[in-house]
């Protein structure tokens, strides 16, 4: 890549600016291991490129699932471990969501039994200063140092809660479990977005621990290379092949798998309803397509149709779009294994109502979907929050005081 000047070194990367855009950097992933806030450091050759591909890889993923990141491109092999990223100011916390207890969580709370599951995942915020062992640092706290607002420490909180799920929903989809992940977030400082908040630094098999068969004894992340009494060049080549192993399977995660939803209308009046529809699954990314197709007046066509779609589509939902008294619904669930989801006529409702019908219907569908595909999952944990703002905010408003009158002074 079109290096400049360096911009910032850690223990184990490397930041460039990217030559005539000054709001992009270049990220490179060295070699460099360590533990113990750099007590402990040793290179293993090869663990930049994998570091890259793995970060470049869960990035990707998230991107596709609609977090904001400040991942651009690159990290594969032909990246030189480097990839390109939104310039940021780094706030300097680094945000942990434990989704299982482990680490310093056990050694802080005894009380806690070392491998439970917590639900509600735990967010904690550790200030970065390797002198002091990266303390864990309270909201409030962060508040009153100046480093973040109320606001961010929420945003920074939600966006940390939905990343883990995705990644720990992509993990479970390989038989492991997500323990905890490590994020950072930085402030974007180029003109479109300046100042809103993204996911930042890197997220490796440094990020986070990970159990094969949810047995800790099988980890392959960083938590093997903290462990050693000593380290030997064998210890370092299972390291290695570990991380290696990672990488593979984290480039399996970004995918999304094909899959269709089929609007079937029991007669063109209910055209509306289907509009509406596919225009609720637009946030999902999900395609739609639409039959006619009546139960009262061709019955034995509806079960053609749907056994059309079943033969040309691995993955389909139906949604029927007709009357209250109609049965087109029932006739297409006792055809077909495949999910069916009915909207029934809103033509007495008003239009708000019928549109948060379609939407509802649409929710259905992606979370049908999202059993086995992690980016439709993402998305839907993204709706849902969005959705829980969107009541904040308008409550917000709704309890804000009256504007003063006018010619008075607040």
């Amino acid at each position: 890549m079109n290096k400049g000047l360096e911009v910032a070194r850690g223990k184990t990367k490397v930041l460039y600016e990217q030559q005539d855009q000054p709001d992009v950097l270049v990220v490179t992933q060295t070699d460099n291991i360590s533990a113990g806030d750099g007590a402990r450091r040793n290179t293993i050759s090869g663990k930049g490129r994998l570091a890259a591909k793995t970060t470049a890889r869960v990035f990707r993923l998230l991107n596709l699932c609609g977090l904001p990141t400040h991942y651009l491109s690159g990290g594969e092999d032909d990246d030189d471990n480097e990839m390109l990223v939104r310039r940021c100011d780094m706030i300097p916390l680094e945000v942990v969501v434990r989704g299982v207890a482990a680490g310093s969580l056990v050694r802080r709370k005894p009380g806690i039994v070392r491998g439970s599951i917590i639900v509600p995942r735990m967010v904690e915020f550790f200030f970065k200063d390797d002198a002091n062992h990266d303390p864990l640092i309270e909201p409030d706290e962060i508040v009153r140092r100046g480093i973040a607002t109320p606001q961010e420490i929420g945003v920074m909180s939600e966006i940390a809660r939905i990343t883990f799920e995705i990644l720990a929903h992509a993990w479970r989809r390989h038989q492991t479990l997500l323990v905890d992940l490590k994020i950072e977030f930085g402030r974007l400082v180029d003109a479109e977005g300046r100042g809103n908040l993204v996911i930042a630094d890197v997220i490796d098999n440094d990020s986070w621990r990970i159990w094969p068969q949810g047995r800790e004894e099988l980890m392959l992340d960083k938590q093997m290379y903290r462990n050693l009494a000593e380290v030997r060049q064998e210890d370092l080549d299972r390291v290695y092949g570990a991380y290696e192993q990672v990488a593979e399977l984290v480039g399996m995660f970004p995918v999304m798998r094909p899959g269709m939803v089929a609007i079937v209308l029991e007669g063109p009046e209910h055209a509306a309803q289907a509009e509406a529809i596919t225009a609720a699954l637009r946030p999902y990314g999900l395609p739609a397509m639409r039959r006619i197709a009546s139960a009262r007046l061709t019955p034995s066509y509806v079960l053609q149709v749907i056994q059309q779609l079943d033969a040309t589509f691995a993955r389909v939902v139906f949604v029927t779009a007709e009357g209250n008294s109609s049965r087109l619904a029932e006739l297409i669930d006792d055809a077909t294994t495949t999910p069916v989801l009915r909207f029934a006529d809103a033509s007495v409702q008003a239009e708000s109502a019928a549109q948060l019908t379609a939407q509802r219907v649409a929710l259905a569908a992606a979370k049908t979907f999202a059993v086995d595909d992690t980016v439709l999952f993402g998305r839907v944990l993204l709706v849902q929050a969005n959705a829980r703002s969107a009541i904040v905010a308008a409550d917000a408003q709704l309890s804000a005081p009256p504007p003063p009158p006018n010619g008075t002074v607040a």
